[in-house]
């Protein structure tokens, strides 16, 4: 009979098989697994790049305020989780937004933050 000990080794064996069967039943590419970095500064800069590039998609696409998460609503300037809230709050209470800018009717959004983002704000899809 195999001791408790030979069965963990041989689970322990096992274990990185089975997950990248799992991962490759699931669909899920081979590149989805972070790199590893043998400097922890080379590490931060492409995590800061990586974040940089994202940040930068986020920062180009238009938002419809109409219809926008709180998370899409945050990506405008100057518009944190409380302000994204409150236009949330205020398309519920008044049923949208008419024109873009409407959202100055927001408590706490005003020419200046609207100005910023005026590019990137709309009201249809």
């Amino acid at each position: 009979m195999p001791s408790v000990m030979s069965n963990t080794r041989w689970y322990r064996g096992m274990a990185a098989p089975l997950w990248l069967l799992v991962l490759l039943m699931l669909g899920v590419p081979a590149t989805a697994a972070p790199m590893c970095y043998a400097d922890v500064r080379l590490a931060y800069a492409a995590l800061n790049a990586q974040h940089t590039e994202q940040h930068t998609v986020a920062a180009s696409k238009s938002i419809n305020i109409n219809r926008a998460s709180e998370a899409e609503l945050t990506t405008l300037q100057g518009i944190g989780s409380s302000k994204a809230r409150a236009i949330i709050l205020y398309r519920e209470m008044f049923g949208g937004f008419a024109v873009p800018e409407d959202i100055t009717n927001v408590k706490g959004i005003g020419e200046a933050t609207f100005r910023k983002n005026q590019a990137r704000i709309r009201v249809t899809d």
